[in-house]
């Protein structure tokens, strides 16, 4: 618990996560279910209508400029170090954090699979 802002923080380490608009969001978490990668869990972000997923920490730096690039563009951000913000358990009068599909285990998808998964969804047709 961050106690400057009341925010519950949890260091990335073990756990990584990857962050996207919540259209590539939707269609990574379709593709996602379809391969039977599941549970899975997210954070919603509403106000900047942003997804956030939870996973192992086991994506490696991107050494492709175009690959780099075509994240940066579509704002895929990979969080390997630092700190992520959770979603409080007390009611969010400013909807900041929410769950999308909360964290019920300890399984966490790998990163690199999530990674992978927006690229291709990048890649193809959009689908709404």
């Amino acid at each position: 618990m961050d106690p400057q802002t009341g925010r519950i923080m949890m260091r990335a380490g073990l756990v990584g996560a990857v962050m996207m608009p919540t259209e590539l969001a939707r269609r990574v978490k379709s593709s996602l279910d379809v391969r039977g990668i599941a549970p899975l869990s997210i954070i919603g972000h509403p106000r900047a209508d942003m997804w956030t997923f939870l996973t192992r920490a086991d994506t490696r730096p991107i050494g492709d400029p175009e690959v780099v690039a075509q994240l940066w563009r579509a704002r895929v951000v990979v969080i390997r170090e630092g700190d992520i913000a959770l979603p409080s358990p007390a009611p969010d009068p400013l909807m900041v954090r929410t769950w999308v599909s909360p964290a019920i285990g300890v399984f966490r998808p790998s990163g690199a699979v999530v990674v992978e998964c927006a690229r291709a969804c990048l890649s193809g047709p959009a689908r709404r």
